[in-house]
């Protein structure tokens, strides 16, 4: 590549753009840019916008990983003087992520100096190549951005004009390895327009949207050289219909834009924002709803599920769902987009990863973040909470660190590549070999700092931790962990006979040890991960106590994502379903009846009574309950398939209906073809019609079909 260059002046505050001039005498064959940044860039050859990458160069593990971005810009050099700008903001690399820990370490981070890495390399009609490397002959001034941060926003000045202009400085080579793009580039994709522009009862002007994202606002206005527009973005509104923040925390998520003369657009460039609703605290003139556009960014994933079903508040759900993944796969599997956090947790990570799989083409987006795990995982091979690993001294935990081994094998399951594996092992084995030294107790996990079944709704009062015994969530998913690196060792010809012995070693301490369940989680995780001696009996008993509590569910981030599956396992399919479609709290269909465009965070985020539930952890954009759709596609259309056929070489389609949905339509596409499963419950009948692009076998009221690739029509009796 080239030099790095920086400012003389520290970068918090102005973004600076880095500028240099040249004269093209013959019309390049080809010109391509290589460029990166320490921090995020927006580059312009000639006045027009380099690609369409937003946020560029993404976030990675800085001191191990920098993505390097290859851009054709042929089409942009000319005939004479030429000039490439580049304006770099301090995106995740220098904001004071995250924003709620200890001063010392916002300070450290924020102080971190923005700089810049490129090479524009063009190629004439002869063969010769003449680049132009970033060095002390390129300049920089003060843009019209005149602060942008991840958490706080952004201000510009359309009025600003550079009064100097100086020669960038060298700045010393990071650690980090530079590294051609890996992730799903950060596009702007879905635009959407204002629903509405009202006043609360408190006298703000707000604009809503109808829909929850994770991106910035556009808008349009006429206006007076010098006025002034501040917006500040917000989820909710409160019970009296008034703009609410507060659970953005330190976040100040705000917009400062000071206007040119007469008619203009504009939006953020260099930071993105979690809303649904803009609080217009200033803005010139009377806004209408044409003036505002939500534009929504994240990582460019393409679609592949789609579910409809008879009961439309399921809809509105599966909307959410969908929304929430994608507010939350920017570039990384975030747990928020909006708070001071926006952190890519590993826990949240791995209960999604299967729904994710299926919703979205996520092959791309989780190879290049697992990669940035692995380079982030400790000496002694403990992962930590958070990927890229932000936080100091971080304790391993149960359920989170795991995603080192569950997150690998999904992929490898949905997609059937075994690349991921074979990228993935060495960290998987180390994640393994960690828990059994760190261990006070051969062949279980105990001791240690673990999250629990977190958010648990049978937690005590004023815990956030569920009551699920923690070693006994720790134990489960180090047997869990050691089946998935045996079964992954296998797919590689691995001898893993080590290992084998090792979970045979784990089964039998936790059957001593556990042999008695206390909680729904704790019989959940133990169904789900085969660790429980008489499967049926420990059913029957949790089928039970969910009835006994109502029919309610108890579990938190560790038990719900399993929950509806080990049900239909063991033949509670319809209790599985009367949670699913249950509209009282706790439900998944409480926030659709409250009004949610996305996931929430808690069960209960707004509460019964109108009141939130608090406002230091209560994100309304929190897709880790989402994780329900895997059963809407696993066992409610029936798509599955085995073990022994990854990336649904041959599926295995089971459906199991309800007639209180009425009828349910989902459609997969996987790597070798589309898989479509639906039912739909008439007078008497029930009727079923399944496409595969691929051999499978069909199982309609017990009986099985061996089917090559078509189209299917069954029937059966109702009742």
């Amino acid at each position: 590549m080239s030099n790095w260059i920086t400012t003389e002046e520290q970068t918090q505050g102005p973004c600076p753009v880095f500028q240099k001039k040249w004269v093209c005498r013959e019309l390049p064959v080809k010109a391509v840019l290589n460029i990166t940044a320490l921090g995020v860039y927006e580059a312009a050859i000639n006045g027009k916008r380099v690609g369409d990458f937003i946020l560029a160069p993404g976030w990675t593990s800085y001191q191990k990983r920098i993505q390097v971005q290859s851009y054709d810009v042929s089409d942009l050099i000319h005939i004479g003087e030429n000039v490439i700008e580049v304006v770099v903001g301090e995106g995740w690399y220098a904001s004071p992520i995250p924003g709620w820990m200890i001063p010392e370490k916002e300070q450290h981070q924020a102080q971190r100096q923005t700089a810049l890495n490129a090479r524009l390399l063009m190629e004439d009609s002869h063969g010769k190549r003449t680049p132009i490397r970033t060095d002390e002959s390129w300049t920089y001034h003060e843009s019209r951005i005149r602060f942008s941060e991840i958490y706080d926003g952004e201000d510009y000045d359309a009025n600003f004009a550079a009064s100097w202009e100086k020669n960038a400085v060298l700045f010393p080579d990071p650690e980090g390895k530079l590294i051609p793009q890996e992730g799903e580039l950060i596009k702007e994709k879905e635009k959407i327009a204002a629903k509405s522009i009202f006043i609360t009862p408190r006298g703000e002007k707000v604009v809503d949207f109808g829909q929850e994202i994770t991106g910035y606002v556009e808008f349009s206005v006429n206006a007076e050289k010098g006025d002034q527009i501040h917006i500040l973005h917000g989820e909710m509104l409160d019970k009296n219909g008034n703009f609410y923040n507060a659970n953005y925390r330190t976040a100040k998520a705000e917009i400062h834009y000071t206007c040119c003369e007469g008619k203009q657009t504009w939006h953020p460039h260099l930071t993105f924002f979690g809303f649904r609703y803009l609080k217009l605290e200033q803005f010139p003139g009377n806004p209408k709803v044409s003036d505002f556009t939500a534009v929504c960014v994240y990582s460019d994933l393409r679609r592949t599920g789609w579910i409809t079903s008879g009961n439309q508040k399921l809809n509105q759900l599966i909307s959410n769902i969908f929304w929430g993944q994608k507010c939350n796969y920017l570039d990384i599997p975030t747990d928020c987009p909006q708070r001071d956090e926006r952190l890519g947790w590993t826990g949240d990570s791995q209960v999604f990863v299967k729904a994710g799989s299926y919703n979205y083409d996520i092959e791309k987006f989780f190879r290049k973040w697992l990669h940035d795990l692995s380079e982030d995982q400790n000496a002694d091979g403990s992962v930590g909470s958070v990927v890229p690993n932000v936080l100091p001294n971080d304790k391993p935990s149960a359920g989170w660190g795991d995603t080192a081994v569950i997150s690998p094998w999904q992929i490898y399951q949905t997609y059937g590549d075994k690349r991921v594996l074979e990228d993935q092992f060495v960290s998987m084995k180390r994640w393994v070999d960690y828990i059994t030294h760190a261990t006070k107790h051969r062949g279980l996990w105990t001791g240690g700092t673990h999250f629990g079944d977190w958010l648990g709704l049978d937690a005590q009062a004023e815990s956030y931790k569920g009551a699920s015994r923690e070693d006994f969530i720790a134990s489960a998913f180090y047997a869990h962990a050691v089946e998935l690196l045996v079964k992954a060792g296998k797919v590689l010809r691995n001898d893993m006979t080590s290992y084998e012995d090792l979970y045979q070693l784990i089964l039998s301490e936790f059957r001593q040890a556990y042999s008695q369940c206390l909680t729904q989680t704790e019989y959940v995780i133990s169904l789900e991960f085969h660790l429980t001696e008489n499967p049926q009996k420990a059913a029957d008993v949790l089928a039970q106590m969910i009835e006994n509590d109502g029919c309610q569910l108890r579990t938190g981030f560790i038990g719900t994502p399993y929950l509806l599956h080990v049900l239909s396992d063991h033949g509670y399919t319809e209790l599985a379903y009367t949670l699913l479609l249950r509209e009282k709290y706790p439900s998944w269909l409480y926030s659709v009846g409250k009004g949610a465009t996305t996931i929430w965070e808690h069960w209960d985020g707004v509460m019964e009574n109108g009141d939130f539930w608090s406002t230091d952890m209560n994100s309304f954009n929190h897709y880790a309950y989402g994780s329900v759709i895997d059963w809407i596609y696993e066992k409610a259309a029936g798509i599955q398939h085995s073990e022994q056929d990854p990336g649904f070489q041959k599926a295995e389609i089971v459906p199991h209906p309800d007639p209180r949905l009425g009828f349910l339509n989902v459609r997969l596409k996987t790597r070798h073809g589309l898989i479509c499963s639906s039912w739909k419950y008439l007078d008497r009948e029930i009727r079923y019609e399944i496409t595969c692009e691929m051999p499978a076998v069909i199982s309609i009221d017990g009986k099985e079909y061996h089917v090559e690739p078509g189209i299917y029509t069954f029937w059966s009796q109702r009742g």
